[in-house]
């Protein structure tokens, strides 16, 4: 079974905005606690994501590329908002991490993820990384498309 390892921080700092930046629009065809159902548009790319429920930072992951055109469609039938952001991608320490800056009402959010091998794996953070938010579901993108960083305040 495809799992995903991902630790996800909140950013303090500027360094990573010299990373390789892409556009995201995703959705959710179905966001049960046991599951999630994504469709994402990255950069001309369309993908059909699910995932398993969280244990830790871990969870299974199945991804698979669709047509764009597909994509496009399925975005118009997702439960709830479509969730757009700007990833910048940035390689410190021979890990790559993906630093979400947020658009929309989750403006304001940026959150750093790091994909690993293990749980256990030895993490040393860039100076820009803060507060570890792995396990906090605020922070899971299928909840900020119903419940935006915007109104956390």
């Amino acid at each position: 079974m495809p799992v995903e390892i991902e630790r996800k921080f909140l950013v303090t700092g500027s360094g990573w905005r010299n990373g390789q930046v892409t556009r995201i629009c995703q959705g959710y065809l179905n966001r049960d606690k046991e599951r999630t159902v994504r469709v994402r548009i990255l950069g001309d790319k369309g993908f059909l994501t699910v995932k398993g429920i969280h244990s830790g930072a871990t969870r299974a992951e199945y991804e698979y590329e669709i047509p764009l055109s597909h994509a496009e469609e399925l975005l118009k039938i997702c439960d709830g908002p479509v969730l757009e952001k700007n990833r910048y991608t940035v390689v410190c320490d021979g890990l790559t991490w993906e630093v979400d800056e947020f658009l929309g009402d989750n403006e304001g959010l940026i959150v750093a993820e790091v994909e690993l091998k293990s749980e256990d794996q030895p993490l040393t953070l860039p100076e820009w990384v803060g507060q570890e938010v792995t396990t906090d579901p605020r922070y899971f993108n299928s909840n900020l498309c119903v419940q935006p960083f915007c109104k956390w305040r």
